[in-house]
C-alpha cells in the first residue's frame, strides 16, 4: 500500500468507487451522526458498504482541510456531485484513527443538500452579509 489511508479514502470518496477492505482495518468501527440520526457500523465489509452507498458517484472536494492528530487525522470537506442529473453536496468532518489502514472513522455530517437547498443556502448567505 503506497499513499497513506487518509489519502487512499478520500481518493475513494472522490472517485465514487467501492473501496477496498484492505482500506479499513478487520474491526473498523463506524459511528456516523447525521440529520437527526446517529448509527454505528462495525467491520471492514460493512464500512466499506456505507463508505460505498455513500460516495456512489463521482464528486469534487469544493472544500478540503486536513488536521493531523496523534493517532490520525481530521478532514473536512464540502463534497459536490452530479446525480441522475441533479447538483447535490454535503458537508462532513471525519475523525480518523489510522495504524496503516483507517482503523475508526467518527462522522458528522449536515446530509445530503440538492441543488435547489444549495441554491437557497447560498442567497441565505449573500443576504446575511
Amino acid at each position: 500500500m503506497s499513499a497513506q489511508p487518509v489519502d487512499r479514502l478520500l481518493a475513494v470518496i472522490r472517485a465514487g468507487v467501492v473501496p477496498s477492505l484492505e482500506l479499513v482495518a478487520d474491526e473498523v468501527g463506524f459511528d456516523a451522526t447525521v440529520p437527526n440520526w446517529r448509527f454505528t457500523v462495525q467491520g471492514s465489509k460493512a464500512v466499506s458498504q456505507k463508505l460505498a452507498e455513500w460516495f456512489r458517484d463521482r464528486g469534487r472536494f469544493e472544500e478540503l482541510r486536513r488536521r493531523l492528530l496523534p493517532d490520525g487525522e481530521l478532514i473536512e470537506f464540502t463534497l459536490t456531485w452530479t446525480e441522475r442529473g441533479l447538483s447535490y453536496a454535503c458537508h462532513q468532518v471525519n475523525v480518523l484513527v489510522t495504524d496503516g489502514r483507517v482503523a475508526a472513522d467518527t462522522v458528522f455530517c449536515g446530509g445530503r443538500w440538492p441543488a435547489s437547498l444549495l441554491t437557497e443556502m447560498a442567497e441565505a448567505d449573500l443576504a446575511h452579509r
